[in-house]
């Protein structure tokens, strides 16, 4: 008991010392103070280290925090492929798709100010999509055909994925046609960078993949989104997001403009991780020059496990973060709510099953179901290069989880979740 006493205490202090680098006042807990063992967090360092001496990845930082308290935020390994520099607290990742709820609160943040409705077709603000196609199977089986869409994309389809849009890169033989358009199009910015407008252009000229409205389907929904929030705004995307939450939630580390002396602060994956090699990874920030790229609404930012805790902190307060309130606590319910019912598909090949999607996030449906502990109602997402973080609003658990392992990213998602609650004692 002595010995859990001492180990306590040398927690306690070295969280006191870490504190001060999230750039906020806070007031270090110990765990048991907010229902975590410390024994079982200390169980996270042993699984994390073994992921990372089989060689999951180079390095990792995990934070957790319970009504706002920091319990945990400890950083393993190395930074680096070469392991040769130690994995530092402030790392910055890759974030990838964790970039899309930064903009669709972004998003509500204007929609809020009247800028528009949810309800609104996107050709109100981006012409170039009216008057849409859908590639459909035929009857007879015999292959595909284009038909007029039912109903135009809005904005709401852009936020929760029911727009017909898709990743390319996500497509296998069965649709190449659209999946080598997408490739030809540039859509993803896979192989070289392209500007919104042509890329706006480029996309409208290829079909849709379902009706809108009618099927969840991953995709470039938010990339477009970033683009229309340029068009209304008459801002550059990264300016904008900037502004409006970045800046106003002290997220100083995050952005979609690394400069080329920050390049070596960059989480990077092994050299034997399979996708690191390829054009798709490549796509991914960061870049020494962004002429002639759009901000990637979808996959842009870079950003650190403190700052990432400062965003999901703000949902779990309800639009809200030390003072300064980002959005109405109904609007982050609405946000937070599923916006699938009836719908095909699910984001379960990203979360695991039992999640349905509302306005940037996951949302967990039921307390069964899913392969992982959580509550009904916890909100999460990931990014392709190896990160994830989950917001319960009834246990108010924030948990942030920094990798870059982009093939196994799945698998890790999944690990975190039963790290973290594997912690919670009451």
């Amino acid at each position: 008991m002595k010995s859990r006493v001492i180990v306590g205490a040398l927690i306690f202090a070295m969280f006191s010392l870490a504190y001060p680098s999230l750039g906020f006042p806070q007031t270090p807990v110990k765990p048991e103070t907010a229902g975590f063992s410390t024994d079982r967090l200390q169980n996270i360092g042993k699984v994390l280290q073994q992921e990372i001496d089989k060689g999951s990845f180079p390095g990792v930082v995990m934070l957790i925090a319970r009504n706002g308290k920091i319990v945990y935020y400890q950083a393993y390994g190395f930074l680096d492929a070469n392991k040769t520099k130690p994995m530092p607290k402030d790392a910055r990742f890759r974030v990838a798709s964790m970039t899309k709820p930064i903009v669709a609160t972004t998003a509500m943040m204007m929609a809020e100010q009247g800028k528009f409705s949810l309800l609104d077709p996107i050709s109100k603000y981006l012409p170039e999509f009216k008057n849409m196609t859908v590639e459909v199977k035929k009857a007879d089986g015999s292959g595909y055909e284009l038909v007029p869409a039912a109903r135009p994309i809005t904005i709401q389809d852009l936020l929760r994925h029911t727009s017909g849009f898709t990743y390319g890169s996500s497509l296998d033989a069965s649709r190449a046609t659209l999946r080598d358009a997408y490739y030809k199009g540039r859509i993803e910015q896979i192989g070289g960078g392209i500007p919104g407008d042509e890329m706006l252009k480029n996309l409208a000229k290829i079909p849709l993949l379902n009706q809108p409205g009618t099927t969840f389907e991953y995709s470039v929904s938010m990339d477009v989104m970033g683009l229309l929030l340029e068009r209304i705004s008459g801002k550059p995307l990264d300016v904008l997001v900037s502004e409006m939450v970045l800046k106003p939630l002290k997220m100083n580390d995050t952005t979609f403009r690394l400069p080329r002396n920050q390049f070596a602060l960059v989480a990077d994956p092994l050299d034997s991780d399979p996708l690191k090699n390829t054009d798709w990874w490549r796509s991914f920030p960061p870049y020494e020059d962004m002429s002639g790229r759009y901000f990637m609404a979808g996959s842009g930012l870079i950003s650190t496990a403190a700052d990432y805790f400062r965003f999901c902190q703000m949902i779990l307060n309800g639009g809200e973060l030390d003072g300064v309130r980002l959005l109405s606590p109904k609007t982050v319910q609405l946000m937070l709510s599923n916006h699938l019912q009836g719908m095909a598909a699910s984001p379960a090949p990203m979360t695991g099953p039992g999640y349905g999607f509302g306005l940037g996030f996951a949302i967990r449906l039921d307390d069964g179901m899913a392969v992982v502990p959580g509550s009904k109602g916890d909100a999460n997402w990931s990014g392709a290069g190896g990160t994830t973080f989950t917001i319960d609003p009834k246990e108010h658990i924030v948990g942030v989880f920094m990798a870059a392992a982009p093939t196994d990213r799945v698998a890790k998602r999944l690990l975190f979740k039963e790290l973290l609650y594997s912690a919670v004692v009451k």
